[in-house]
């Protein structure tokens, strides 16, 4: 399947939802992924963060197909995941795994550790069962810990960290090349934490793993990510390289979501109020028209209501999608008179430009 290029390729994906109201009636539609494209190359951490009900958990299940986008490209070592059915669907999946947030919701409570671990190889017939014991074995001393011990421990009898690491341990089951981590350690105390994420760290250097890591702490993605994509509202504002995003923010939003980061220095400067934004999102089941975060941004203009702002690269493997991004001299459209009408009349205005799909190195 490898085809030289990016192990993973998102190209316009969209993930939509029907809302019923009582008696089946058909009542809206929340647009939660709303025409994402990102790279991810192979060995590349991608970290992603956004306020919870951005989309972030959304994207990540559009991408393995579970349930599949309205819309849109998953080329996944060159093959369109979206076009595949059945067995063809199941082989690629296999390379394919996902650490979620409560590792005691994933684990089966009736099932030993072992057993946890050996089920993907099971389901996938993979060798013997003895060659799957020994395989079971290794995998559980490469995250730490001890199949003598634990193995025939029931999840009721791990802590946290150790409920994690048996979900890594099956995610690892099956040497997959891309792993997608959902709030996986954001359930665990600071010092396992780090454990973890030093423990992730090991595993992607010694087996060559690619990880899609998402988070909504930006001080926690800063650690582990090569880069760093965010999410507001369904749709990817900002994504560029982690020393340059932090370093130089180019959305509002980004600006807000570092300044909201606690200091543990009580001498140091109080975010300025332009960096902080106020108010909920809006509902994605009627975003606003043009920017969709013009209603909670300091730096919005008649402009952002009427043209949706692309994706554009504003800096070195840096893209934003803004009209005033922070701290670049960037000329914003002229929005025409047909635009600030839609607008104005509460009718979603078209994006103002076509996104580029090939967001990577």
């Amino acid at each position: 399947m490898s085809t030289g290029g990016p192990l993973l390729d998102v190209r316009n994906l969209v993930q939509e939802f029907e809302v019923r109201a009582q008696g089946g009636v058909r009542s809206g539609v929340v647009k939660a992924v709303s025409d994402i494209s990102f790279t991810l190359d192979k060995g590349e951490t991608l970290g992603l963060v956004g306020e919870t009900g951005s989309g972030k958990s959304t994207l990540a299940r559009a991408i393995l197909q579970a349930p599949r986008p309205k819309a849109g490209e998953v080329l996944f070592e060159g093959v369109d995941l979206v076009e595949l059915k059945g067995r063809e669907l199941l082989r690629a999946r296999r390379h394919m795994q996902m650490v979620f947030q409560d590792p005691f919701g994933s684990l089966d409570p009736k099932w030993s550790v072992a057993r946890i671990v050996e089920e993907p190889l099971i389901a996938f017939r993979t060798g013997a069962r003895a060659e799957r014991r020994r395989h079971v074995e290794e995998v559980l001393d490469r995250v730490g810990l001890d199949p003598g011990r634990y193995g025939d421990r029931r999840p009721r009898a791990l802590s946290g960290g150790q409920a994690q690491r048996v979900a890594i341990a099956r995610a690892l089951a099956l040497d997959p090349a891309l792993i997608i981590y959902d709030e996986a350690v954001s359930s665990l105390d600071v010092l396992i934490r780090a454990q973890v994420l030093n423990l992730l760290e090991r595993l992607r250097s010694e087996l060559s793993l690619t990880y899609l890591f998402i988070a909504h702490d930006l001080a926690l993605v800063k650690q582990v990510s090569d880069r760093v994509a965010v999410m507001y509202l369904g749709k990817l504002v900002e994504i560029g390289p982690a020393d340059s995003l932090y370093r130089e923010p180019l959305h509002p939003y980004t600006v807000a979501l570092l300044a909201a980061i606690p200091n543990p220095d009580p001498t140091a400067p109080r975010a300025a109020v332009t960096k902080t934004i106020r108010g909920e999102p809006p509902s994605p089941i009627d975003p606003p028209s043009g920017c969709r975060f013009r209603t909670r941004c300091p730096r919005a203009q008649d402009v952002c209501a009427a043209v949706e702002p692309p994706l554009r690269r504003l800096a070195d493997r840096h893209y934003a999608a803004c009209h005033f991004p922070v701290a670049v001299d960037a000329p914003a459209p002229e929005a025409s008179a047909q635009e600030v009408a839609r607008a104005q009349s509460g009718v979603v205005a078209p994006a103002g430009g076509s996104t580029p799909h090939q967001l990577g190195n």
